[in-house]
């Protein structure tokens, strides 16, 4: 990590007062003493012991370096395995106080450089642009379920990515099929021996919107996913393609929500 400039006071305070709330102090003594940073400050007050700790440190290597490998421990994302939503909503906290300092923590567990927040406008825009992009669309959770850590560190273009892809995990787990692709959706929905099926499949009406949805999904892959897999980052337009992409999956969950399954698949 390069040589991190130290916090101010009040930065100091809000960060030992949030931390405070992750851990036991039993868990925050040990992650001081792993840190090499020393507790003496007689206190039982577990944020009074983290700001006393923090301001020693800073004192002591004119820098934060210590502070934030302290913070990385409390929130390394192994310790909640299984607490996906409690993680996202406490980095977004800490990334609300780090903002002013112009840095980031990131699902991948490590800080990222980004440009200084000015005001608390800009903190809180930073903290959750994605989500005023999603604001008024209903999105799937299956959609989030495989692309979390690349929206918490804002990459959009592999969240998409990520979440193209889970959505043929899905169909495969769903009909036990493991091609992939086209050949996926046309052996999942045949018409003549459909593995999955939207309706009964009794009238023209309802095979229609059975090979429309296929068609759907076959389209999603080949536009979504195939490209993204081949074209260069920097030519995709980032946030708005973002939000329009998960709509689209989400649309797609959702009617994966209301297939039946007919009979398992007999090959692979």
């Amino acid at each position: 990590m390069n040589v991190i400039s130290r916090f101010d006071g009040t930065q100091l305070d809000m960060m030992a007062r949030f931390l405070g709330d992750c851990a036991t102090g039993s868990e925050i003594g040990r992650i001081l003493a792993d840190c090499d940073m020393e507790d003496g400050s007689g206190q039982s007050t577990k944020w009074k012991r983290l700001a006393w700790a923090f301001r020693a440190s800073q004192e002591q290597l004119k820098c934060a370096n210590q502070v934030l490998e302290f913070t990385r421990q409390v929130l390394a994302p192994v310790r909640y395995v299984g607490r996906q939503d409690e993680f996202e909503e406490r980095s977004q906290q800490l990334n609300m106080i780090l903002a002013f300092s112009g840095l980031e923590y990131g699902g991948d567990g490590q800080f990222h450089q980004r440009g200084v927040a000015e005001t608390l406008s800009q903190a809180e825009a930073r903290v959750h642009t994605i989500q005023a992009k999603f604001r008024g669309r209903q999105i799937h959770a299956e959609v989030l379920k495989y692309c979390r850590t690349e929206l918490m560190q804002d990459n959009y273009f592999h969240a998409v990515f990520e979440a193209a892809k889970g959505l043929e995990q899905r169909l495969r787990e769903m009909s036990g099929v493991t091609a992939s692709g086209a050949a996926l959706v046309d052996q999942v929905f045949s018409i003549d021996k459909p593995l999955l099926t939207l309706n009964r499949l009794q009238t023209e009406t309802e095979k229609s919107e059975h090979k429309g949805f296929a068609a759907l999904l076959k389209g999603c892959f080949m536009a979504v996913r195939n490209p993204l897999a081949h074209e260069p980052k920097i030519l995709w337009d980032g946030e708005d393609d973002a939000a329009d992409y998960f709509s689209l999956i989400s649309l797609l969950h959702r009617r994966l929500d209301q297939c039946v399954t007919t009979k398992p698949a007999t090959q692979p």
